[in-house]
């Protein structure tokens, strides 16, 4: 039972994060700008963080999860239930966003913040872009979550990282540093973003991988998964 809750929080929190973040590009885009949305998705994180932080560690992002394997902080077996919650809930996330922007004609949307490579940049530009921002964020939340770090102030921290990350990182690929906020989008829209999907997953993480390497690596830091 205690697992299912935690996998459910997953869920809940990845598909307030998809519908927020994401319904600010596609609700008010045009109201409060590029700022508005990077502040959208980092509030959405904040907020998610206090509300199941104590529940599931509030993930809300595979890249998060692989990074947490990877570094030994969590097994393997559970991340991945993790990542198929965080999925589900990012479909689900996308798709009330769909139910309010189309005013209830939800297989008609085809703009949910979904990401695509900007016309003007290359795919393995916006592969490396994606990769780059996935490892400084996830080393955010490595460092601000270990043992010596002060618990109540990570939710700030990450959110805040990544309100940073989306600033610069909009006009290249929409800004996604988490494959499941990618996948629910995608998979209403089509086209495109469906297409791209594979860049929204390969570089979130690998960033993600080596971002806990080289953590372990620089930090010494020894952790045990939850048995």
């Amino acid at each position: 039972m205690e697992n299912v809750k935690r996998y459910m929080a997953e869920a809940f929190g990845t598909a307030v994060l998809v519908l927020m973040g994401c319904g600010s590009a596609v609700l008010a885009g045009s109201e409060v700008g590029y700022l508005g949305i990077s502040f959208a998705f980092g509030l959405a994180v904040v907020a998610m963080a206090y509300s199941i932080g104590h529940i599931s560690g509030c993930h809300i992002n595979p890249a998060i999860t692989v990074g947490m394997c990877t570094a030994g902080r969590m097994k393997w077996g559970e991340g991945m239930m993790y990542i198929i919650f965080q999925v589900v809930g990012a479909v689900i996330g996308a798709m009330l966003l769909a139910l309010i922007s189309t005013n209830g004609d939800i297989f008609s949307a085809t703009s949910l913040g979904q990401n695509i490579v900007a016309s003007k940049y290359t795919l393995a530009i916006g592969f490396i872009a994606e990769l780059i921002m996935t490892f400084i964020f996830v080393r955010v939340v490595l460092g601000t979550t270990s043992s010596s770090a002060t618990p109540a102030m990570a939710g700030l921290a990450i959110g805040l990282t990544l309100v940073l990350i989306h600033i610069v990182t909009i006009p290249v690929t929409g800004t996604s540093v988490n494959p499941a906020r990618s996948f629910g989008p995608a998979v209403w829209v089509g086209g495109e973003a469906l297409a791209q999907l594979w860049i929204f997953w390969a570089a979130p993480l690998l960033g993600a991988v080596l971002a806990a390497i080289t953590y372990k690596m620089g930090c010494g830091e020894e952790t045990k998964a939850r048995k």
